[in-house]
């Protein structure tokens, strides 16, 4: 009997890109742990590195706010993309967002706990709204950004209203420049990093269990080279410094000029304005970002060919 479901080969896919039969036989393979099959079929060349799923995988929306020179991002999720839709909804995430505010920490307990604007707490609000809506819904994240002196810009690609919409970013810039030279710099980056899906700040930032995967991933790739073993090492290593070079925010390359780091941007507007700029933090909440959706139409067709 397989290892795995219809639901998982479907994940694999979507995560993937590999045809169904590969995702397969990755999942024979792996016995059906697909964070392992998505290396094997990366190793074999059948999968493209993406860092994301090209389709995201679960509805609702997320907020952005900013008060001052702290912002916050909530994502919060419902079961379809017409719960999203509903005013009810998107009232109970934009008042969220603005709760958050005010929220010490990032602990989704405790926004839930947090007093709500129309009385009660944010979580029997969001009790009640399953109950009318009629629908499961949850608050499943939030992050706080903030400077001593400077701005934070929100940014909302894809909005389906005001500070509500698909993929919510905050830059947080920290300056003695004037505000509205940190905000159109800041509205360039926000932009960037919604297209570019940077993974940390600087490339020390970047989680070392994922740069460990890509290591053997990298390393898996330069044996099956059959090149001396000190070649190897070196091929290793030039993947791993290519990897976080592309992937930490500092290092990437401008989607705007395709050629200028993003760290020489920053330094370049501080020039111009006469005071330095330092890119502190920032956020990209993107709406279901890791969440797998239930099997959907073509699930007999995926069951037949695990069943096979």
């Amino acid at each position: 009997m397989a290892a795995y479901t219809a639901a998982d080969v479907k994940a694999l896919r979507e995560r993937s890109g590999a045809g169904m039969m590969d995702c397969k036989k990755a999942l024979d393979e792996t016995n059906g742990d697909i964070e392992a099959a998505v290396d094997a079929l990366r190793a074999k060349g059948l999968a493209a590195a993406a860092k994301k799923s090209s389709r995201t995988a679960a509805e609702g929306l997320v907020g952005v706010a900013v008060e001052g020179t702290r912002g916050v991002a909530v994502e919060v999720n419902s079961e379809t993309d017409f719960v999203a839709k509903n005013d009810q909804f998107q009232d109970f995430v934009r008042k969220t967002t603005q709760v958050a505010l005010g929220v010490d920490g990032d602990d989704v307990e405790q926004l839930k706990a947090a007093a709500y604007p129309d009385g009660g707490t944010v979580g029997e609000k969001l009790t009640n709204n399953v109950a009318t809506i009629g629908e499961n819904q949850q608050v499943r994240r939030i992050k706080t950004v903030s400077v001593s002196e400077g701005v934070i810009v929100p940014y909302m690609h894809n909005a389906v209203a005001p500070s509500l919409g698909k993929i919510g970013v905050l830059v947080a810039l920290e300056s003695s420049a004037p505000a509205d030279v940190l905000e159109a710099l800041g509205k360039q980056l926000a932009m960037h990093i919604a297209a570019a899906f940077p993974l940390a700040l600087n490339v020390d930032g970047l989680d070392q269990e994922l740069i460990a995967r890509e290591r053997a991933i990298a390393e898996e790739k330069a044996a099956e080279s059959g090149k001396p073993a000190e070649v190897q090492a070196k091929m290793v290593d030039g993947a791993i410094a290519k990897f976080a070079k592309e992937n930490a925010l500092l290092s990437q390359v401008f989607v705007m000029d395709n050629k200028t780091p993003i760290q020489q941007v920053v330094d370049q507007a501080g020039k111009e304005a006469g005071a330095k700029i330092v890119l502190k933090d920032y956020v990209r909440f993107q709406l279901g970002e890791g969440i797998e959706k239930e099997v959907s139409d073509f699930a007999a067709e995926v069951a037949a060919a695990v069943a096979g």
